[in-house]
């Protein structure tokens, strides 16, 4: 057996969803637009007799850590559906719980390097079907997961990971973030009413370009009352500088697009530049 392993996985930034509830994971999930981007999450696994789990946000530029949290049920739950333990350390460099589909990219990328670890031979969509099932059990997230199997603006068109998806490579421009505080998922996924509202507000239709991708977002993060009052201020400020911009989801935060974006965010908090992917989940090393 390698003694270590480690892969990657892009985050994601989802601009509008509606929720799917089928019969068993596999079947649940959500429809919905968003963009992959190359801020994710590495994974180390090491083989041990019991699974000890850290996830560990990095500062970009020192490397020095921020955040630590000393567990993760969903990465447990997901090694125990693929009958194995192991340490894991996750390492991330945004703000964990912020809107950027780092719970799916965590998942995503632990089953790709566990898959390789322990000689497992999962296909890329089976390692995906166990995070997908994952997040869904612990209601982290609903799409994220199929997004992050590969990268460009990607249009879900059915639920779980195997629905057809449509990519586009048309956002080439670095975008910008800017983070208020949490926004639990599990909290607002879990509450009917709020999925009702969410349900109500969805558009119905893929983006036809990245402005449009951005309105469709814009109108959705409002009319589903997901936007909190310091993002519907900051959606404000860019509407007045024609800036397109939305809302995280789900995080308490916006992102925006453009030359404008970084100076005009940078007025309102600590401004995040993020990056369009090309690809999705990746396994980076085997170790001998």
């Amino acid at each position: 057996m390698p003694s270590f392993a480690t892969a990657f996985s892009p985050g994601h930034l989802s601009g509008y969803f509606r929720p799917v509830y089928g019969t068993d994971p596999a079947q649940t999930g959500s429809l919905g637009a968003g963009i992959v981007i190359q801020e994710g999450v590495t994974s180390t696994i090491w083989p041990s007799d019991k699974t000890e789990i850290s996830v560990e946000r990095l500062d970009p530029v020192s490397g020095c850590m921020v955040e630590t949290v000393p567990a993760s049920p969903p990465i447990h739950y997901l090694l125990e559906r693929m009958g194995v333990t192991g340490t894991v350390r996750t390492e991330c460099c945004l703000p964990i719980g912020a809107g950027f589909g780092l719970s799916a990219a965590a998942l995503l990328s632990t089953a790709t390097a566990a898959s390789a670890l322990f000689g497992l031979s999962l296909a890329p969509a089976e390692c995906a079907a166990l995070a997908h099932e994952a997040e869904i059990v612990h209601r982290t997230g609903l799409g994220d997961v199929a997004a992050c199997m590969g990268g460009g603006r990607d249009c879900r068109k059915g639920p779980g990971i195997r629905a057809e998806i449509e990519r586009t490579f048309d956002i080439r421009e670095p975008l910008c973030a800017v983070i208020f505080g949490p926004l639990p998922s599990p909290e607002v996924l879990g509450s009917p009413e709020a999925m009702a509202r969410v349900i109500r507000a969805f558009p119905g239709r893929c983006p036809v370009d990245a402005r449009d991708f951005f309105s469709l977002s814009r109108r959705f993060a409002v009319e589903s009352g997901l936007a909190t009052p310091q993002v519907v201020e900051a959606l404000s400020a860019c509407d007045e500088k024609g800036v397109p911009a939305t809302m995280t989801m789900l995080g308490n935060g916006v992102f925006a697009y453009g030359d404008e974006a970084f100076p005009l965010l940078t007025c309102l908090g600590e401004a995040l530049v993020l990056h369009p992917a090309d690809a999705g989940v990746h396994l980076l090393e085997v170790g001998g």
